[in-house]
């Protein structure tokens, strides 16, 4: 049978194995496995978050609200911007999908950085568009700005902190890029790890109300699957000037988000606290994997986010160290796909932490 050969140069995403997997494969009990793959928040959600679902579940026979007015209200008050420059996808890659099938075509460049989230160029393919990388592992803006000048592309993504290496773009120097930059090119600005950026230092947080403020071009997308704990309920978000936001309403389809779901997103904004608490908790462990990483002369890569990327030496084989920890039970996530001998590592809670430590040092 023949499909659409746009898909011919497409490889499946990859993402991290789930518990259950390793469970059936190595013969390994559920409750001695450790995931440190998917940038989970490894204290999950708030505990109000599964007060509110648990509240609701009498619903579930019921269609969502598909007019998200709880979460939207939620989310502009957060933002400071009005509920036409929203739109809530499942989990943020929705809402890039629906950005590049609206903006991008067969034989249209589509500008990334040379490691970023896979899901960019998977999307863009789809749709038959150019692939335009960068040759610098970190987000180069002199080098982003030289490609825009000569290839002119229909999307730019922006990836900060970046996704899987965990580095960041200074918000001026982004500023300064996106000020350069033609409005019939759209620049999508990826933030679904921008609380711990914020947090870390504040020169590095983009703030999506003065964004959209300055440029008619710029798509901000949010998450809520890493710092609030709800990567299983799949909620995503875009802010933009309401004229983008309409136009991607017109390949969205209704009721793409559940009522659980929006729920848990709605209350788990309302609980800052307790995400404060996780990433607090997230950077004072990061600290251990750096001191880590200097025992053993492995370049770990400065992170904006909850996870670090080691870098390792070329004596070590990143999907050899992964496959010896996964039959450990250790879940972690080999970068050799991206084209580094590198392993990223969510940071876990101490004891998950200490984990991790324990079983990979005999290996190095």
């Amino acid at each position: 049978m023949r499909f659409n050969s746009a898909l011919d140069s497409i490889k499946t995403y990859e993402a991290g194995k789930p518990i259950e997997l390793v469970v059936r494969e190595y013969g390994i009990n559920k409750e001695d496995i450790v995931k440190l793959a998917s940038n989970e928040n490894p204290f999950g959600c708030s505990p109000k978050v599964k007060e509110a679902v648990a509240a609701i579940i009498d619903t579930m026979s019921l269609y969502p609200d598909d007019s998200m007015v709880k979460l939207k209200n939620t989310l502009s008050q957060k933002y400071n911007v009005s509920t036409s420059e929203l739109i809530i996808g499942a989990g943020s890659d929705q809402v890039i999908e629906f950005a590049i099938h609206a903006k991008a075509h067969t034989g249209s460049p589509v500008l990334m950085n040379s490691v970023t989230f896979a899901m960019y160029e998977i999307y863009a393919k789809q749709v038959g568009a150019v692939i335009v990388r960068t040759a610098s592992r970190e987000h180069d803006m002199e080098e982003f700005y030289a490609l825009y000048l000569e290839h002119k592309p229909s999307i730019i993504f922006l990836c900060t902190p970046n996704n899987p290496t965990g580095d960041a773009i200074h918000a001026e120097a982004m500023i300064d890029f996106i000020a350069k930059i033609d409005k019939e090119t759209l620049v999508i600005v990826d933030g679904a790890y921008m609380e711990y950026a914020r947090f870390k230092d504040s020169s590095y947080a983009i703030e999506p109300r003065e964004l959209i403020g300055q440029f008619e071009n710029v798509l901000f997308l949010g998450t809520f699957s890493k710092a609030y704990g709800l990567g299983g309920m799949r909620v995503g978000y875009g802010i933009a000037q309401a004229s983008i936001i309409e136009t991607l309403y017109k390949v969205r389809p209704p009721f793409n988000i559940t009522t659980l779901s929006l729920e848990a997103a709605s209350v788990a904004l309302e609980d800052e606290a307790f995400v404060e608490a996780c990433i607090m908790d997230n950077f004072k462990e990061m600290k251990r994997y750096e001191a880590f990483a200097r025992s053993y002369e492995i370049d770990c890569i400065e992170s904006y986010t909850n996870f670090v990327t080691l870098s390792l030496p070329e004596t070590k084989n990143s999907s050899q160290i992964a496959q010896e920890l996964l039959k450990k039970g250790m879940i972690i996530r080999d970068l050799s796909s991206y084209g580094l001998n590198a392993i990223r590592v969510t940071i876990g809670t101490s004891v998950q932490n200490d984990r991790f430590f324990k079983l990979i040092e005999p290996l190095l």
